[in-house]
């Protein structure tokens, strides 16, 4: 009887240090852990630890969206792993149990959490929204070089290479190549 641990963020950039610390707290004897989106079926590591559990395991997550894309894919989960004689520990909500009120607590618990998500993605839709009443409101990533940069190096083009350019400015072939491509097509 192994107990396995499970972290997840969803950013690279995020840190999984707090989960795992919780997790080793737990009593995880083995910790499987991976930075990818909830919303991807593709977690690999979530895929290797569920081809591990067998019966009398035990599988411990910091919270129930760590684990689950949503409340429909987080309560089929759990019953497929109880009815496979594997306990589900979920540190915020206790040991869910198979049981009618462990599966009952499970269902309103997992409708809560894809609630929550939901009600992310609405405020980060609304700041949006908002954001875009700013006139100078540019969706995406923000222009690593400024249009002064970037027609000094469309003028210093005229005279060199891409590479020489490049090795003067900083600024790639590509982005000087796309660039040039941009204005071409404007005029």
């Amino acid at each position: 009887m192994t107990i396995y641990g499970y972290a997840r963020v969803s950013g690279t950039s995020q840190d999984l240090s707090e989960q795992t610390t919780k997790l080793e707290g737990a009593g995880c004897q083995t910790i499987f852990s991976e930075k990818f989106t909830g919303t991807k079926k593709e977690r690999p590591e979530f895929q290797k630890l569920l081809s591990l559990l067998k019966d009398g395991d035990t599988l411990v997550v910091t919270k129930l969206d760590r684990f689950a894309r949503s409340a429909e894919d987080g309560i089929g989960l759990i019953k497929r792993l109880l009815n496979d004689g594997i306990r589900v520990h979920i540190l915020n909500m206790g040991v869910v149990e198979n049981t009618s009120t462990g599966r009952l607590l499970l269902t309103i618990l997992s409708g809560f959490a894809e609630f929550e998500r939901d009600m992310i993605v609405e405020r980060l839709a609304e700041g949006k929204v908002f954001a875009k009443q700013n006139p100078d409101f540019k969706e995406g990533r923000p222009k690593k070089y400024t249009n002064k940069q970037m027609s000094h190096a469309m003028k210093l083009l005229e005279e060199h290479s891409y590479t020489e350019v490049e090795k003067m400015t900083g600024i790639s072939k590509a982005t000087l190549v796309r660039h040039k491509q941009k204005l071409k097509a404007q005029s």
